[in-house]
């Protein structure tokens, strides 16, 4: 599985789930792999699921080459029962990451993309790293564009830090709906794709129903109920199964993924060094951006139980995350928790220059900044270094986080970063190979 790459374009997967739709793929594939033949960083990911036979059949028949090339990669899953939209679509875009997808575009297999279509996204991320683009489809403009709601454009980052879609709509219906209105409520700009690029195969409902025809009602999909409320979804559990690739019979195994990742060791405790770790490993990660940042966070985690700021990565480690730890776990559930520790003595050292001009460059600020200095009180009940108070708190709170989690091993890690074995820890815990190059160590101070 070694996608073809152009380094100076963003690697693209348009990514397509099929069961019983073959015949209307055989109409969509072809015209769309050669809409976008222009551009060269592109893949078509295609989920069989569970498909009879006939997509199996089209694909070796009329796409060998295409297979063969790598612009056509197909992903087999084979499970009992009827077709599970939301888990489907989670399926299959997590393969389109797996071959090296920069952007995910979700298109039904009835959908066609229109010449083009690939390079206008391209060009619409090219500046904005932070939108999701989808189809305003409005009833009653017309037949062409029915079938094209569901086409939803994000980045990998978006879909892990959202859970994808929700997986309790296992039939067809809103899951589409839910998804993008739960993006708008992270924080992420919607941008609408240009309705020239939006067209379908005209077919009835009874293809849509054929899955599942208990689920099927006499209203219509846009009176069927959408959940108003949530933002992050399943728990971690994103599309999990065993798939094959290009009908190979060695198994891919699809595992749960953390909902999120938090740092919640106290400061000067390497969290700078931890955040470094986690954006080696292709992680997501934020580390006290801003003073105006970290008030968000606690803010919104106060008021509302969740922080949209927050949402916006997916690991997250220093202040205020780490007075956050129990709120976090509830709001975030299926989290895993790294509490970063250091001997006492160097630790104190350590936050004792922290507390000098001389030794942080931003302690002059901290009198402005009315929030880091509140933050200080909420912490130690004070703003000025006081030796005994502030190992006091330092070692209550890495107690009580060891006893929030105390039955719960495979939630929490604690990594003594004074042992030097950074990479073994973090990596088991979070099952990810080790890199190559050594453990980064941040800012680091003179323990005597």
């Amino acid at each position: 599985m070694n996608p073809i790459t152009t380094p100076s374009l963003p690697r693209i997967a348009l990514v397509t789930t099929c069961k019983g739709r073959t015949s209307h793929l055989s109409n969509t594939l072809p015209r769309n792999l050669a809409d976008n033949a222009d551009y060269p960083n592109c893949v078509f990911v295609i989920l069989d699921y569970s498909d009879p036979g006939e997509l199996r059949e089209y694909l070796t028949n009329h796409h060998d080459s295409d297979m063969a090339g790598g612009r056509i990669v197909v992903y087999r899953y084979d499970a009992p029962g009827p077709f599970k939209m939301a888990f489907a679509k989670n399926l299959v875009h997590r393969c389109g990451i797996m071959e090296g997808a920069d952007i995910l575009i979700n298109l039904d297999a009835d959908n066609y993309t229109g010449p083009g279509f690939v390079q206008y996204v391209a060009d619409q991320f090219a500046n904005q790293s932070d939108i999701f683009m989808w189809a305003n489809i409005i009833p009653g403009q017309g037949k062409a564009f029915r079938g094209c709601g569901g086409r939803i454009i994000i980045t990998p980052n978006i879909f892990i830090n959202s859970g994808g879609y929700d997986e309790i709509y296992e039939n067809w219906g809103p899951d589409d709906k839910q998804f993008n209105g739960r993006l708008v409520r992270m924080g992420y700009t919607s941008v609408e794709i240009d309705k020239r690029y939006l067209r379908a195969v005209p077919h009835k409902d009874g293809v849509r129903f054929k899955e599942y025809p208990h689920a099927r009602v006499d209203s219509t999909e846009d009176e069927l109920p959408v959940d108003t409320s949530c933002t992050v979804v399943n728990r971690g559990h994103i599309g999990c199964g065993v798939v094959h690739h290009n009908y190979s019979p060695d198994p891919i195994y699809l595992d749960p993924i953390p909902t999120r990742i938090f740092g919640i060791g106290f400061h000067k405790t390497a969290t700078n060094s931890l955040h470094k770790a986690l954006t080696i490993l292709g992680y997501d990660s934020a580390h006290w951006k801003s003073a105006r940042w970290a008030k968000a966070i606690w803010k919104e985690m106060r008021q509302f139980g969740r922080s949209a700021t927050l949402e916006r990565h997916y690991a997250l480690s220093d202040f205020p995350i780490a007075l956050l730890y129990r709120q976090l776990d509830r709001a975030y559930p299926g989290s895993r928790f790294i509490l970063t520790t250091r001997d006492e003595q160097s630790w104190l050292n350590s936050v004792r220059n922290h507390w000098t001009v001389e030794g942080n460059e931003f302690r002059a600020s901290w009198d402005e900044d009315c929030f880091t200095n509140e933050l200080h009180r909420e912490i130690y009940g004070r703003t000025d270094f006081d030796a005994d108070t502030f190992l006091a708190r330092y070692r209550r709170h890495n107690d009580e986080i060891r006893q929030y989690f105390r039955s719960r091993s495979n939630t929490l890690l604690e990594m003594n970063m004074s042992d030097g074995s950074g990479w073994e820890q973090l990596c088991g815990f979070l099952d990810q190979p080790v890199p190559k190059l050594s453990y980064p160590f941040e800012y680091q101070t003179a323990t005597k």
